[in-house]
């Protein structure tokens, strides 16, 4: 198979196990209604991807060099064709709470290796080029799958919408196409069991991509149903896929920063775009929506994500697995506990107060986060001063 083809392909199998995950959030609120249920346990169904994620994330680190690469995505690509012809099948909150942890395993399988295959197809390229590549296929299939079927709803009402099937379709052909990639991998006795560590410093980047996928977390799960108040039901799609997906175009200037001055950036930026979103969902003013996701992107998906993660990795020293571990244990997190708070607030309190519940709670915690990060900072350069003397 030809040099460039095979990390393409890989690139879009990725793409596409993302693209899965997704798919259905503009349809959360119809399989709600459907059930006879409100916002909680719409967000209690979202987090069964967390359920899906955290097992594999946490004890199954070294499955990988054990049984290769390739595996691992083909069984990703898998489960992530299986989430949505359930989903075809049976329509229902309690069928997307088991389409979203099959869903969260297959990513977590697929993010285990995804970055080491990827640099193994590249053999002539530095690291940087392979995470690259899987930043922004996983960047684009987590918010391309929201937007589609947003696109196939524009037409009308529809609980099986073409994009579910397009999806199977392309899935079943990449599927058949990874079969033929190549797999270098050796025998290996590496332990499966890999528990998170956070190295000196790093508690603080950890708890700045809690705050910033918490909001991730409610624009996916809560904004639906806050939108059709105002028949904007159908445009839920745009706004997941701004706020995931757009932060791609943000990542090149946080690479260029030092670590803590990109995650210092986001931690101002994202409570000023969550008050624009949601004061936006909250009146029904869509351009406040999606703009507001956009600027929530650059700190999800562009500051905090890449400045964290990289902070993270050169405190960790020979721990790097362990603290990735951990930094995306806390991403996952609020990924999933905040969202289902927010979603009880929302049954009982209402929309508005819910919102501005959240609001509050999320500029304390970057407060207290910016806080921990700029006493962490000081303390090692003050540190690194004292050993250059």
């Amino acid at each position: 198979m030809p040099a460039l083809r095979s990390p393409a392909l890989l690139a879009l199998a990725l793409c596409l196990i993302t693209f899965a995950v997704n798919l259905q959030a503009p349809l959360y609120t119809a399989y709600a209604e459907l059930s006879g249920q409100g916002a909680g346990a719409t967000a209690i169904a979202f987090s069964g991807y967390v359920l899906g994620v955290l097992p594999v994330l946490l004890l199954l680190g070294g499955l990988a060099d054990r049984v290769g690469r390739r595996p691992l995505i083909l069984v990703a690509l898998g489960l992530s064709m299986l989430a949505t012809l359930i989903m075809l099948l049976a329509p229902g909150l309690e069928t997307l709470g088991l389409a979203r942890l099959l869903l969260g395993a297959g990513t977590a399988l697929a993010s285990a290796t995804g970055t080491a295959y990827m640099s193994e197809l590249m053999p002539d390229s530095d690291s940087r080029r392979a995470a690259t590549w899987v930043t922004a296929s996983t960047s684009l299939g987590f918010g391309l799958g929201a937007a589609l079927t947003s696109v196939f709803l524009l037409s009308g009402p529809d609980l099986r919408p073409g994009s579910f099937y397009l999806h199977l379709l392309l899935a079943a052909l990449v599927l058949l196409a990874v079969w033929r990639l190549p797999d270098q991998r050796a025998p290996s006795t590496t332990p499966l069991l890999r528990l998170p560590c956070y190295p000196s410093g790093s508690l603080a980047y950890g708890l700045a991509i809690l705050l910033a996928w918490a909001c991730v977390g409610l624009v996916i799960a809560l904004l639906p149903s806050i939108l059709k108040q105002h028949g904007l039901a159908n445009w839920s799609g745009f706004s997941t896929f701004c706020v995931i997906s757009c932060g791609l175009l943000f990542q090149p200037l946080a690479r260029r920063l030092p670590p803590a001055r990109a995650t210092a950036i986001g931690l101002v930026v994202l409570p000023c775009s969550y008050a624009l979103l949601a004061w936006g969902a909250d009146s029904g003013e869509l351009a406040a929506v999606l703009l507001g996701t956009i600027a929530a992107s650059s700190a999800c998906y562009g500051f905090i994500y890449l400045g964290g993660l990289s902070a993270v990795n050169s405190l960790a020293g020979e721990e790097k697995t362990r603290a990735s571990a951990g930094f995306f244990l806390l991403a996952y997190l609020g990924f999933s506990l905040p969202v289902i708070l927010t979603g009880l607030l929302v049954d009982r309190l209402g929309a508005g107060t819910a919102l501005l519940v959240f609001g509050l709670v999320l500029l304390l915690g970057c407060l207290l986060v910016g806080l921990a990060l700029w006493r962490s900072h000081k303390a090692l350069s003050t540190g690194q001063l004292a050993v250059l003397r």
